[in-house]
C-alpha cells in the first residue's frame, strides 16, 4: 500500500509541475502532505526514471519544471503527460477484457507506446496500474477465439455496410434461428458484447448477445442505414434493453438509503428523502429485466411504489422465491451435510 501511495504522490507531483510555471519544494510538500525531505527523494526518483525535471530560480525562489524533450516521440502522437498517465491507469480497467479479442490488440498497442520511452520511464509508468484494481470476468480461451472471428466479421460488415446471414441461439426458445441482418454497431455493456442490427424481416433494430452468435456468412448485398435508434437501448434502460420509458418510483429503507444515493443509477434519477430516513428514487426508464434485477437485488429493503403493474410483477417474483426457499427448508437434510 505504501508503494502505491508513493506512486500516486509522484504522479500527482508530475501533473502539478507540468500544469504550472514551476513549483517550489515547499509548495509540493504542502500539496501532498509530506515533508520537504520526502519531496526531494521523490524528485530524485522521478529524474532517475527519465523525467526531465530541473529547477530554476524565479523571483528569488527555486522552482521545479519539466522539459518535454524525453516525450518527443510520444508528443508526435499528441500525448501530454496527463494523458499518458491516464492511459496507464486505464490499462487496469482494460485488463477486464482478458479473454476478449480486444485484449490482445490492447497489449500490442501498449507495446508500441512503450517503445517510445526509455526503460526507467517505462518502469515508472508500469507501476501506475498497481494503484487501482478491477475485477475481470472469466472468459474461456475457446470462447475468446470464437468471439474474435465473430467480432471481426461484424465490424467488417458494419464498416462496409454488408448484409450478413446470422445463426443465433435464442435463450427464450432454446433453439437456433437464422436471421438476415444489417450490422449497425457493437456495444460493450454489463460485462458482455451486444450487437445492434437491423432485421429487414422485422423492420426494426434488434439487440443480440454476441456470445450467442453461432455463425456469420457475408451476403452479396449491401445496405443503407434505415434507422438507428439503438441509443434508446442505452439511454432508456438500466441495461441494454429497449422499450417505452415509464416513470418509476422505488422506496428504499433507511438502511439501504446511503448505498443508493451515493451513486447515479440513471441520468433521470431524482431522490426524495423521507422523515424516517428512507428515500424515494424516481427514474424514467423502461420496466425491463434490468430494472427488476436492480430492485430485487436490494431484497426487502426496496419497494416499488409506481407503476402498479411493475410492483405486481416484482411481488410475484418474491412470492415465488419465498415458496422455493420454503420447500427447500422442508426437505430432510442428508446425513453428512
Amino acid at each position: 500500500m505504501a508503494r502505491n501511495a508513493e506512486t500516486i504522490r509522484q504522479w500527482r507531483l508530475l501533473r502539478e509541475i507540468e500544469a504550472s510555471h514551476g513549483v517550489t519544494i515547499r509548495q509540493m510538500a504542502e500539496l501532498t502532505g509530506v515533508t520537504t525531505r520526502t519531496i526531494r527523494r521523490d524528485l530524485d526518483a522521478l529524474q532517475e526514471a527519465g523525467f526531465a525535471l530541473y529547477d530554476q530560480s524565479v523571483d528569488g525562489e527555486r522552482r521545479w519544471m519539466l522539459r518535454t524533450g524525453p516525450f518527443r516521440s510520444v508528443d508526435e502522437a499528441g500525448f501530454t503527460l496527463g494523458e499518458l498517465s491516464a492511459l496507464y491507469f486505464g490499462r487496469t480497467l482494460m485488463d477486464c477484457l482478458v479473454g476478449m479479442p480486444f485484449h490482445e490488440d490492447l497489449t500490442h498497442a501498449f507495446a508500441k507506446l512503450e517503445r517510445a520511452m526509455g526503460p526507467h520511464m517505462r518502469a515508472f509508468l508500469n507501476r501506475l496500474p498497481d494503484a487501482i484494481q478491477a475485477k475481470p470476468g472469466p472468459k474461456p480461451p475457446q470462447l475468446a477465439q470464437h468471439l474474435s472471428k465473430t467480432i471481426n466479421r461484424l465490424l467488417d460488415g458494419a464498416l462496409h455496410q454488408q448484409r450478413l446471414s446470422m445463426r443465433y441461439h435464442s435463450l427464450s426458445s432454446g433453439r437456433e434461428k437464422t436471421y438476415r441482418i444489417d450490422p449497425y454497431r457493437l456495444v460493450y455493456a454489463q460485462g458482455g458484447l451486444y450487437l445492434f442490427a437491423y432485421v429487414p424481416s422485422y423492420g426494426q433494430v434488434r439487440t443480440f448477445a454476441v456470445d450467442r452468435i453461432r455463425g456469420l456468412t457475408p451476403l452479396d448485398e449491401t445496405f443503407d442505414v434505415v434507422e438507428d435508434n439503438s441509443d434508446r437501448a442505452l439511454t432508456d434502460s438500466l441495461g441494454i434493453h429497449e422499450g417505452t420509458p415509464e416513470h418509476i418510483e422505488v422506496e428504499f429503507t433507511r438502511e439501504a438509503a446511503p448505498f443508493v444515493v451515493e451513486r447515479v443509477w440513471h441520468p433521470s434519477q431524482t431522490v426524495s428523502p423521507q422523515r424516517d430516513g428512507s428515500v424515494i428514487v424516481g427514474l424514467d426508464v423502461c420496466a425491463d429485466a434490468a430494472l427488476k434485477t436492480w430492485v430485487l437485488g436490494f431484497g426487502s429493503r426496496a419497494r416499488i411504489l409506481t407503476p402498479s403493474h411493475l410492483a405486481t410483477e416484482v411481488a410475484a417474483e418474491l412470492t415465488e422465491a419465498s415458496a422455493r426457499y420454503a420447500n427447500h427448508a422442508k426437505r430432510p437434510r442428508k446425513p453428512g451435510r
